[in-house]
């Protein structure tokens, strides 16, 4: 067969199998590589270096573009939807740090405390997380943007949007026409994935292997257990209570199309253009999705408030503090409000565990620690965290849409 024809009938099955088929082929084929040629295995890591990096180029400038165009071209009925969708972001990360406090003292699970880790700069209190936010919310456009501080190109996003509401329509159709472009652009980084998601399964096993993660597997299970348990039976139960049919439809797409992509990269902000994606497949209305979805990736964070909780109790456990199921509770709504702050980076929530724990008057050795302990475990943890608050933010943007349509 020529060399034309072969190139031809790739092209014909990258464009007819579906992006989730070709990224578990890269996936599968990223483990062997990894396995049969480890030193190879580490160069392809590029590959995922590149992907995740081109995810993160395009995110702040889609979110900005998108957020703008959505708000000057805007549509009435939106605003109705969009508190529903925060309400439904907070009362998801709240019950997901609850289910987290109960998992906790129903299987206690203790941890190797070692010596001393080297010095981060954990937040110290609460009002110091949410002063951040403030902050990051009046931050410059341009330094938000090449920060990619979410907060701040939504607050630019949404100002600008605002104003440019009394524009002409032609200024109007040229955001439109931007929008479009860059949703392009994302599109094509996307088609991208199955190579990236290669290149970092490769990378990562060639360099970590499995063995390290033998140790900390109780602790893993139950964080894994938690998020599943989320993923599979309390976010269908909050969507049910929004579209009134089967949500496991809906929550088996999020997961399939979302969760996988979010699962590799480990970034929420990177996720955003797949999320963006997938809510315009799903039919979900623009106007929404575009303000809900990289609000999502900044404060639905349920897995980083399981993360937070299971890990803090964990040393609780280890050190013999006796804790009532008061500041347990109260341990999940900080927890929960220390997510909302989470950055969205991989690791961003292990560095809120230091503020978990100095409620229960642990000294910051301590807590930096399990912080510690989080980045070896991070492997899996980070990744099922992801794949947990990424996929969440299409699931509940969806519910929230498809109840405003029941109800309209």
């Amino acid at each position: 067969m020529s060399s034309s024809a072969q190139s031809g009938g790739l092209m014909r099955w990258i464009m007819s199998t579906s992006l989730v088929g070709q990224i578990i082929v890269g996936l599968l084929a990223g483990a062997v590589i990894a396995a049969v040629a480890p030193e190879f295995a580490r160069s392809l890591a590029l590959l995922g270096d590149i992907f995740v990096n081109a995810l993160k180029a395009v995110a702040p400038v889609l979110v900005f573009i998108l957020v703008m165009a959505s708000i000057a071209n805007h549509r009435h009925g939106t605003q109705s939807k969009m508190g529903r969708v925060i309400a439904l972001y907070l009362v998801g990360t709240f019950l997901a740090a609850v289910l987290a406090v109960l998992a906790s003292f129903l299987f206690p699970v203790t941890i190797q405390l070692q010596p001393s880790v080297e010095a981060m700069n954990p937040p110290d209190n609460v009002i110091e997380v949410l002063f951040t936010l403030v902050l990051n919310i009046v931050d410059n456009p341009v330094n938000a943007l090449l920060k990619a501080n979410y907060m701040g190109v939504l607050a630019w996003g949404i100002g600008l949007g605002v104003a440019l509401r009394h524009a002409n329509d032609s200024t109007k159709k040229v955001l439109a026409d931007f929008s479009h472009a860059v949703s392009a652009l994302v599109r094509i980084v996307i088609r991208f994935a199955p190579l990236g998601i290669m290149g970092i399964v490769a990378g990562t096993i060639a360099t970590t292997g499995f063995g390290v993660l033998a140790d900390y597997a109780r602790l893993l299970g139950l964080l894994v257990g938690c998020m599943a348990i989320v993923a599979l039976v309390i976010n269908p139960l909050i969507v049910w209570t929004q579209i009134r049919q089967n949500p496991y439809p809906l929550v088996f797409a999020c997961l399939r199309e979302s969760g996988v992509t979010a699962f590799f990269t480990r970034s929420s902000a990177a996720n955003i253009p797949v999320n963006m994606a997938l809510a315009k497949k799903i039919n979900v209305n623009e106007d929404i999705y575009s303000v809900s979805i990289p609000l999502g990736a900044t404060i639905n964070m349920g897995g980083a408030a399981i993360t937070i909780t299971v890990l803090t109790l964990a040393a609780v456990h280890t050190l013999g503090i006796s804790v009532d199921f008061g500041s347990a509770l109260l341990l999940s709504v900080v927890a929960a409000v220390a997510a909302c702050g989470a950055s969205g980076v991989a690791g961003g929530s292990l560095l809120l565990i230091p503020l978990a724990a100095s409620l229960f008057g642990m000294p910051n050795d301590v807590a930096m620690q399990i912080v510690g302990v989080g980045f070896v475990i991070g492997v899996v943890q980070d990744s099922a965290e992801t794949a947990l608050n990424s996929s969440t933010d299409v699931l509940f943007t969806a519910a929230a849409s498809i109840h405003h349509d029941h109800h309209s």
